[in-house]
Formats: structure tokens, C-alpha cells, sequence
């Protein structure tokens, strides 16, 4: 039976920019209608990418006990092999306890929540279809947010299938860990599955065009990566091409355009993501999309029609469930005229590689092509007590600073806890603080935030030394 629905607000997509979008418009007290084409709310953020990802991370730490391997020897850490029945287990319990958060969000909240693929009658109006392909909801809107996320890419000429080869959704589905993979792209997804099987075992391999793996990283911080992983066994091939990716003898064979090739018994294509546009038929409201495929929005996140906006992966980078988030309450807020500002452009960034790494502001690559005068502070994860408590695990905190006045234009840290403690150099930068203010303040201790001030001390001597 076709049902027919009005509201203030159209959300199209579940995922964190469209959740956080759907619920700042009810606490607005406007009617809000949410429309998700998968079983679950919660888009590939909770469905098949940051949730699962980081879920799966912090079992295969747990289970191969990896932060005992200071202390004991490595086969004295593990009680079992590890199976997938293992790893699922907890990424399900993870997954069902955020399904029913997100539900009761939006119960609470009176958002209603349909379940279909949307698609645009004309720039009013949105049709709701069912699996089959019959129309179950016509929903008219005063505005509409399109909140689609993105997906892996999948060239033709790569031969995926739901066994070998391999994307980060389908990686999520094996039946078996692999004795072997190739990790097509050194980027943050490819980067963080390749140090999750290598920590589990797997001989890993990355390749990419590049020369180092994270590129966007500070030079140094990626370095100190690389040499982490070859500790534990994941192998980085850098500057190479790929000519052909085939499958033979049950295993992936990777053909390079300089003659050579490499296999294994899975690979898993890692290069890239691409909008979710293609049911949308957004150019029956008047809006298409750019040359990479993403939808063009101004400051505001509104598209060429002022009524309509866009947020989250969907209009490309920075492409971060937390920047998401914040795009939608602010594409909100402005839809209905409440006082907001522009997206900041100062963020922490965060990868979940084993180590893990988080940074604000410049590298030391970018001050240098600026022509800064900088100096750098740093202190080694061994002298910190905490660290040495918890497991001798490899890692830095670098910051970066004006040497004349002492301003902090970038903090860098790898190492265990870095996308936790790298919140109190964000908000220390925000506030326009001094490198000497980490030197003058007490931490508890042991704690990894003491990184802070052994990495202060260390550049703030250079200066006086000079």
C-alpha cells in the first residue's frame, strides 16, 4: 500500500552525518523523516566500516593478547588459534549494541524511520522503493539532506569475488583467515586491515605507487609506521604499478608493469571510494555531480538547489565519520535559520593502524615548503613509564612550534592511546597556547600524556642550547 508523508526535514542515509542531521532538526522540533535502503541503520559507518573495522581491531589486540609480546614470548601469548567465529563474535555484539542505540535515538526523538531506497520525483519529493521495485513511500520535504556515504571501488577489470579478492565490505564476510594477503593500496583503510591480519599471523603485503605507506602523513610519523609493521611481519612494496590482477591456483597472483609478479592466497583492493549516487536520480532535482563523482556543495553544505544539501563521504573529503557528524548538525542548523558557523578547518585526524596514529595541524613537510622557522620536540614511547608498564610498544609524540614564539602549528603521535590523548594538543592549539604551556603543567603519572611534556622539554631545549 503506497503511504504518503510530509515533513521539514528528509534525511537520505542513516550513517553519523545523517543521524547527527536527523536528530539536531527534532530537537529543533521539526518533523523529521530518515530513509535507509539497508537492513540496518547506521551506513557503512556501523555496517561494514568504522565500526567493524576498529571492533575487529581491538579483538585481534585482546586475542592475540598483542600487547604481552614485550613481556613473554610470542607463543606463550596465544591459549588458541584465533578463527573468524572468534572475531565475529565480538564485531556482532559491537554492531547489535549500536543498532539499538541508534533506534531508541530516534524513537525518542520521533524520527521516522523508513526503510527503502530513495530517489528523486523533482526537487520536493523523494519515492521510497522496496526490494522488489514497487514505490511504498512518496515523502515531500521542505528541505532534504542527502547523506548516501560512499563505497568501495570496484574497477572492471579486477576479478572480486567473495572469497579471494577482495574489498574492505567483502573482508568483512571471509570464512577463514588468510595464511597470505596483498594489500592493494597504502592508504588509512588498506593500512589498517593489513596491520590487523599481520598482528593475527598473515604474511601481509602492501603495494602501492607511492614510496611510503599514509603518504598524508608527517614523513617521520610514516616511517616510524612502516618500520612498526615490518617488526611484526607485513612487508611494504612501494613504487610499483599494477599491470593485471588474476586469479590461478587458488591463488591471487598480481602481474607489475615492470615485469616482476607476486601472489598469495587473498588480496584485498584497497584504492579508493566512491559515491553513492547512482539510485539517487538527483538530476530530476536539478543537481549533478562533479568530475570524481561527488556532489558539489558550497560552505554550507547546500547543493546548486538552495533547499537540498549534501554531507558526509558523499561530497568527498575529508571523508571522517567525526567531520560527518559535524556536517550535519551544521547543515541543519542552517536549513532552519538557526545561528551556526563554517565547518572548522582544524581537526584532529585518526588511523587505526596497530600502532595507531593521530595528528593536527602542519607537518614538518608542509612548514618546510611554507618556509616556517620551526623547532621539533619529541619524546620515544620507551621513556614513558606508563608505556613501559603496559608493554613496551614502539611510538612518539612530535610537535611542531614557532621557534620565535613559541606558537604549536602541529602535533603528530603514533603509539598505543594516540587517538585519545591527541585531544588535549587540539585543544591546547585552539586556544592559542605555547609549547611552554605542556612544560609548566603537572600530568598524573605514569600516563601516555606525558608524552606531551618529555616532547616539549626536548624541543624547548634546543632553543635554549642555541
Amino acid at each position: 500500500m503506497l503511504e504518503e508523508y510530509y515533513a521539514d526535514l528528509v534525511v537520505i542515509g542513516s550513517g553519523p552525518s545523517g543521524q547527527k542531521a536527523a536528530i539536531q532538526s527534532a530537537k529543533l522540533g521539526k518533523k523529521v523523516v530518515m530513509i535507509e535502503k539497508d537492513q540496518y541503520p547506521g551506513g557503512a559507518c556501523l555496517n561494514s566500516g568504522t565500526i567493524p573495522s576498529k571492533s575487529l581491531r581491538e579483538a585481534i589486540i585482546d586475542l592475540t593478547n598483542f600487547y604481552r609480546r614485550s613481556f613473554y614470548a610470542k607463543e606463550k601469548t596465544r591459549d588458541k588459534e584465533i578463527s573468524i567465529k572468534d572475531l565475529n563474535y565480538r564485531l556482532n555484539c559491537v554492531l547489535d549494541q549500536q543498532r539499538e542505540m541508534f533506534l531508541k535515538q530516534f524513537e525518542r526523538n520521533k524520527i521516522r524511520l523508513l526503510s527503502g531506497s530513495a530517489s528523486f520525483e523533482n526537487m520536493q519529493q523523494v519515492n521510497v522503493t522496496n526490494a522488489e521495485g514497487a514505490i511504498t513511500h512518496k515523502v515531500t520535504g521542505e528541505f532534504f539532506i542527502i547523506a548516501t556515504g560512499s563505497k568501495p571501488r570496484n574497477p572492471n577489470n579486477v576479478p572480486f569475488d567473495d572469497k579471494r579478492v577482495l574489498d574492505s565490505t567483502r573482508l568483512l564476510s571471509i570464512e577463514k583467515l588468510p595464511k597470505s594477503m596483498l594489500v592493494l593500496g597504502g592508504g588509512i583503510i588498506g593500512s589498517e586491515y593489513a596491520s590487523f591480519f599481520a598482528a593475527l599471523g598473515t604474511k601481509v603485503t602492501i603495494i602501492d605507487k607511492k614510496e611510503q605507506m599514509l603518504p598524508l602523513l608527517d614523513k617521520e610519523i610514516g616511517l616510524h609506521l612502516q618500520n612498526s609493521l615490518t617488526d611484526i611481519g607485513l612487508e611494504f612494496l612501494g613504487k610499483k604499478e599494477v599491470k593485471e590482477i588474476v586469479q590461478k591456483n587458488d591463488q591471487v597472483v598480481v602481474k607489475f608493469k615492470e615485469g616482476d609478479t607476486i601472489e598469495a592466497e587473498t588480496l584485498l583492493y584497497a584504492l579508493g571510494r566512491i559515491a553513492n549516487v547512482d539510485h539517487l536520480h538527483i538530476d530530476r532535482a536539478g543537481i549533478t555531480v562533479d568530475e570524481k563523482g561527488y556532489i558539489p556543495v558550497n560552505a554550507l553544505f547546500q547543493t546548486c538547489v538552495p533547499s537540498i544539501y549534501a554531507i558526509g563521504d558523499v561530497i568527498g573529503g575529508p571523508a571522517l565519520a567525526s567531520t560527518s557528524m559535524e556536517q550535519g548538525r551544521l547543515a541543519a542548523r542552517h536549513a532552519f535559520g538557526k545561528k551556526t558557523h563554517h565547518f572548522p578547518s582544524f581537526y584532529p585526524i585518526g588511523i587505526y593502524t596497530i600502532p595507531e596514529i593521530s595528528s593536527c595541524g602542519y607537518t614538518e613537510e608542509a612548514l618546510k615548503e611554507l618556509g616556517f622557522q620551526y623547532e621539533v620536540g619529541r619524546c620515544y614511547y620507551y621513556e614513558i613509564a606508563r608505556n613501559q608498564i603496559t608493554g613496551n610498544d614502539p611510538g612518539m609524540f612530535k610537535i611542531l612550534f614557532h621557534r620565535d614564539t613559541l606558537e604549536i602549528l602541529g602535533i603528530h603521535i603514533i603509539g598505543r592511546a594516540a587517538t585519545e590523548v591527541i585531544h588535549i594538543g587540539q585543544v591546547a592549539m585552539t586556544f592559542n597556547a605555547k609549547v611552554d604551556y605542556f612544560i609548566d603543567q603537572v600530568f598524573n603519572y605514569p600516563t601516555y600524556a606525558e608524552g606531551y611534556r618529555i616532547a616539549a622539554l626536548n624541543g624547548y631545549n634546543k632553543l635554549v642550547r642555541n
